[in-house]
């Protein structure tokens, strides 16, 4: 694992915990996102909504923010009339947004008391990772596809390299802690991310997640620990994991992957925590439709599990 990461893990425990659902907080703040662009729209139209709902998930106690880049790619910008120059700077725009939250948490630290919470706010100085997201080809495409990960036979390993390439160069140069690529579908898309991070020598680490709707494959019906077995076999990514998943999947598919749903109410998310640290992981976060209030939720979870352990060992 990365310096930088081990450092967030140590500084919190032995875990850190990862922001959550970004495009319906953005709604929830009056953005319109009926766009192919989905969430990436608001890079153009409105960034200071992005700002914030970073910043939200940072009082909720999330370690690491992620861009809004997910559906954010070259060609999908080009697309809506916008020149290669512009496109890029829109991506670097994403980080630099995330960056911008962290620095703004930062100085709200400084004016309370190191443990002071306002609101319920955690305003606590703690090392914060801003984590490039790069979404799947089925994202750009905004047809479900990366639900299914069923690209068709022209979609081939090179297309996908040739697709991805220019923009996972932009972000690993952007300012970003790390990359997080996210809702993998299928084999041959995690091979083309494992293949590129070699190829263009990205220097910043990376973590692959991949979606499952029966507990046991990714979307495509590729087998999930076939697919982690490529993360896992590459230097430049020290994390795998599960995103975009029913909740009641995620410790099997965590076991799994140490042996080689949407729709859920908060207080039911949170309730899972616990068992996904005791199969074995140690990053924590939400996806769609979840909430800082969820965040919040795993951030006093694992807190107090941390509490309890140190007077435990004492």
């Amino acid at each position: 694992m990365s310096s930088i990461m081990s450092k967030v893990l140590e500084n919190s425990g032995g875990f850190a915990i990862v922001d959550g659902g970004l495009a319906t907080e953005l709604e929830r703040h009056g953005a319109d996102l009926n766009d192919p662009l989905w969430s990436a729209k608001c890079l153009v139209t409105s960034p200071h909504l992005v700002r914030q709902v970073h910043l939200d998930y940072l009082e909720a106690g999330a370690d690491i923010i992620i861009s809004a880049s997910y559906q954010a790619t070259i060609q999908g910008f080009r697309a809506k009339g916008l020149s290669q120059e512009e496109s890029e700077a829109l991506l670097r725009k994403s980080v630099e947004i995330a960056c911008e939250a962290r620095e703004l948490y930062y100085e709200n630290c400084g004016k309370a008391s190191v443990e002071a919470r306002h609101d319920s706010k955690i305003l606590k100085s703690r090392p914060i990772l801003v984590a490039a997201s790069v979404g799947s080809y089925g994202a750009y495409l905004a047809d479900g596809s990366e639900y299914s990960g069923n690209y068709g036979n022209t979609v081939t390993l090179d297309f996908l390299k040739d697709f991805h390439r220019r923009r996972v160069q932009v972000l690993a140069e952007s300012g970003a802690d790390l990359i997080a690529f996210e809702t993998i579908p299928n084999k041959v898309e995690a091979q083309a991310y494992a293949e590129l991070l070699e190829e263009e020598n990205i220097n910043i680490p990376a973590w692959f997640t991949f979606s499952s709707k029966d507990g046991e494959n990714v979307v495509s019906g590729d087998s999930f620990p076939e697919c982690a077995s490529i993360a896992e076999a590459s230097k430049k990514v020290v994390a795998v994991g599960i995103n975009c998943t029913p909740p009641r999947f995620i410790q099997g598919l965590i076991l799994s992957i140490k042996k080689q749903n949407t729709g859920v109410l908060d207080e039911d998310f949170v309730s899972y925590v616990k068992h996904w640290q005791k199969a074995g992981a140690s990053l924590f976060g939400g996806c769609c439709r979840t909430t800082p209030k969820t965040i919040s939720g795993i951030y006093r979870t694992l807190s107090e599990k941390s509490v309890s352990s140190t007077l435990t060992s004492n």
